[in-house]
């Protein structure tokens, strides 16, 4: 046998999933660090006209027409190349965003279908979606301010020296001031405000969610009041997380602002500069340079300091996608070997969600077999193990212990697009993309043409549905084209009629479709059933009436076996359940009729 991978790669860091894009960072930077230089350009040309024009006797014409184009190409080239700057930072970011929803689609495509169900289909959408547009402003924005943050102030820094570097050090009073406050937002105590902050925001989210979702339930049973209780309790609760977050830091910021506000740097330097001029230190008109040049030791600081929720939050969203990115995958083999045939076989299958060790086994020494050109039902009691069993013919999962095999070959040995051009499967829960009708029932068969697409519906009984849509076959699902239950799974029929895979797998696939439509479904399935093997999990008597064999299953075991008519001669535990699920379903029935 061939050697599959088993142990799940290194979570991803930032500068790991970056560093394609470093290129492209060094473009950014570059550009910035131009365009932030420049723009100290017309800053010096006021200081020098200050300069000029204060000096004695009269001004150079030439010399100030020098500093004032000086001064306007400087503005110029700043705008130029920090609007470059901008834009390849956005391109960037477009494309390192385009990247992360590739990386999660493909990995989310090979997680095991369990550790998908543990996270709710919001969260999902919500880390492909915002999560991954929460890392724009890592991207877009925060390289170029960096670089403005640094560049600006150490090159004011290094013109200021020149002039009076007692000064300079007094101008830098603020920036240190605001500097030394930068500790006290990030004791452990504000680290746990944030954190409790940020667990009353999910609560009182999830309650919301949870009452809207539950309304109809909540109200037909008189618990809106219970309903309100726990939302008000939830509302509460981050009220007063968020006052001692609030209050916890609203001194330390104010005392941030205040320090870097025009109006204390200019009182700073200005206090400053009148002792140096009356002490004889300076001359008057080198205290314009501090004057303008000041502003621009704390701007830069205050910008990122404005910035610092958004890059939390994309660090926070960045941790998110390293999490899924670390998640592992099922192993794909190293050298896949194609199955010779069709049929399908389990041997000695044992399984148990999180392994053995995490619990109570769902299946228990599973053998079966599966030829081809046959039907094999399989039925049993909720939680008896039928869908697991579906889910390990279709790799969602591996089994813990045992194989199964599919023309001979493990499925752990067989590729994973060798092994979905074979088996093709619908479940009761269906979900159609966001696409055409026609895209969707075409989806294992991009390249077929529009009478395939038709031949299909119709074989599934949803062709005349589809013609009453909008756009017929080109309306798309959930814009245009409204789909009940049933309609939805009977696109999911017509999809695998349209891909013919030899191995076809239905777990509960008519559950939501009424007695002619399922009849109808049925016929289709059942003239072309010579040429495929087909595993079935149904309730209905009627569905798996034509199987070649039912499999009965209770508490992950298989308890018998033989066809319908043998199983309810003998009289045993499938005989019993029938009895029971009819018995449930004829009383329904006559309810039906007396509401009737």
């Amino acid at each position: 046998m061939t050697s599959t991978g088993t142990t799940a790669p290194p979570p991803p860091g930032v500068a790991r999933l970056l560093r394609p894009y470093a290129g492209g960072f060094a473009v950014v930077v570059v550009l910035q660090v131009i365009g932030a230089v420049a723009g100290l350009a017309p800053l010096l040309a006021v200081v020098e006209l200050g300069r000029t024009l204060l000096a004695p006797g009269p001004a150079d014409d030439g010399h100030v027409r020098n500093v004032v184009l000086a001064g306007a190409a400087g503005l110029l080239v700043r705008l130029l190349f920090t609007a470059a700057s901008s834009g390849v930072g956005h391109l960037l970011d477009t494309r390192v965003q385009l990247s992360l929803r590739r990386q999660l689609a493909a990995r989310l495509g090979r997680m095991p279908i369990g550790r998908l169900a543990r996270r709710r289909n919001g969260e999902l959408a919500k880390l492909v979606g915002e999560d991954v547009s929460a890392v724009h402003p890592l991207i877009a924005h925060t390289p170029g301010e960096l670089v403005s943050a640094f560049v600006v102030p150490l090159v004011s820094l290094g013109y200021l020296l020149t002039v009076d570097w007692r000064l300079t050090l007094i101008t830098l009073i603020p920036v240190l001031l605001a500097v030394a406050l930068v500790p006290l937002m990030m004791t452990p105590t504000r680290l746990r405000e944030q954190k409790e902050f940020d667990a009353a925001m999910g609560r009182i989210s999830a309650s919301a969610v949870e009452f809207v979702q539950g309304i109809a339930v909540v109200k037909a049973f008189g618990g809106s009041e219970r309903a309100h209780g726990r939302f008000r309790d939830a509302v509460g609760d981050f009220t007063r997380s968020f006052y001692r977050m609030v209050r916890g830091l609203s001194g330390v910021a104010a005392g941030m602002q205040v320090a870097l506000s025009p109006p204390f740097v200019l009182l700073a330097v200005l206090a400053g500069g009148a002792y140096r001029i009356t002490g004889g230190g300076l001359a008057p008109a080198d205290l314009l340079p501090f004057l303008l040049l000041g502003l621009g030791l704390t701007a830069p600081v205050a910008a990122l300091g404005h910035g610092f929720d958004d890059l939390q939050a994309a660090r926070r969203a960045v941790g998110r996608i390293r999490d899924v990115l670390a998640e592992p995958a099922l192993p794909e083999p190293v050298r896949p070997v194609a199955p010779e045939g069709h049929r399908v076989e389990l041997r000695g299958v044992r399984f148990g969600y999180g392994g053995a060790a995490a619990g109570r086994e769902v299946l228990r020494g599973i053998d079966l077999v599966l030829e081809p050109g046959t039907t094999t039902a399989v039925v049993g009691p909720s939680g008896s193990g039928k869908s697991t069993l579906v889910q390990l013919l279709t790799r969602f999962y591996d089994p813990t212990h045992g194989s199964v095999l599919l023309g001979g070959v493990d499925l752990r040995e067989v590729g994973s697009q060798e092994l979905y051009r074979r088996v093709s499967f619908v479940f009761q829960d269906v979900r159609l993309l966001r696409a055409s009708v026609a895209d969707n029932i075409a989806l294992a068969v991009p390249h077929a043409d529009r009478d395939a697409v038709v031949r299909a519906a119709r074989r599934a009984s949803i062709h005349d549905r589809i013609l009453e849509l909008p756009r017929g076959y080109d309306s798309v699902i959930g814009e245009d084209a409204r789909l009940s239950g049933g309609e939805a799974q009977r696109v999911a029929i017509a999809r695998a009629l349209l891909a013919d895979t030899p191995v076809l797998v239905l777990d509960e696939a008519t559950a939501f479709a009424d007695p002619q439509t399922e009849q109808a479904v049925r016929e289709a399935l059942a003239r072309t059933r010579q040429k495929r093997t087909t595993l079935v999990i149904a309730h209905r008597l009627e569905t798996i009436a034509d199987a070649d064999t039912v499999v009965m299953l209770r508490d992950g075991e298989i308890v018998e076996r033989g066809t319908t008519a043998e199983l309810l001669a003998r009289g045993g535990a499938f005989a019993e359940f029938w009895k029971i699920h009819t018995g449930a379903a004829d009383a329904g029935a006559v309810e039906g009729e007396e509401a009737r």
